[in-house]
């Protein structure tokens, strides 16, 4: 009889300390299983929030095949900056619609095909600079209307995500560039001379 209370003292010895080790072990998983679980919720937060970080590509420079065909079915100087200028005036236009309506990605599309316009027509004209009056009306023209566009650019920039900031800010400087590009063949030597009579 007292044989079978030690040994029952003894099971119920060991069963507390078994209970024990398996709560503990209990415990650690759970601490363990909690832990993970921080881990991967900090690790998806910080990956949905890495993309607006992320500065986005430039557009793609690029003239539309319409404007290409229009651009080249232009014979006249005066009428193929003329068209140019148009064309320009409807992808800022609609820059500034999609960026109003919060579609970057469109908006850039839009950017990169004004860029190439002004690209092409200044490049366009370079190759056709002899100085005479009509190349330098054209100049002339291109300026007037990269002058607005650079304000236009800079209102559309003031709205936009960190992310897109930064190539509206590049054209930006491209077009006062551009401007200064434009302006000049205006001040050149054989259209102002320096010599005083």
């Amino acid at each position: 009889m007292e044989q079978s209370a030690v040994s029952g003292e003894h099971s119920a010895v060991a069963g507390k300390y078994f209970r024990r080790r398996i709560f503990s072990s209990f415990r650690r998983a759970m601490f363990f299983l909690l832990t993970a679980h921080c881990l991967l919720l900090a690790a998806h937060a910080q990956t949905e929030e890495q993309p607006d970080d992320i500065i986005a590509p430039p557009p793609l420079k690029a003239l539309s095949k319409t404007e290409k065909s229009q651009i080249a079915a232009a014979n006249d100087m005066k009428e193929r900056t003329k068209l140019a200028l148009a064309l320009m005036e409807a992808r800022l236009l609609n820059a500034e619609s999609f960026s109003t309506k919060e579609q970057y990605r469109e908006m850039f599309d839009e950017l990169g095909g004004f860029h190439a316009l002004v690209d092409n027509t200044l490049n366009f004209l370079k190759r056709n600079n002899n100085n005479s009056g009509k190349v330098l009306n054209n100049y002339k023209r291109i300026e007037l209307s990269l002058r607005k566009y650079i304000t236009r650019l800079e209102l559309i920039r003031r709205e936009l995500p960190i992310k897109y900031e930064s190539y509206v800010r590049q054209l930006t400087k491209y077009i006062r560039d551009a401007r200064t590009e434009a302006v000049e063949p205006l001040f050149d030597d054989s259209v102002v001379p320096s010599d005083k009579p």
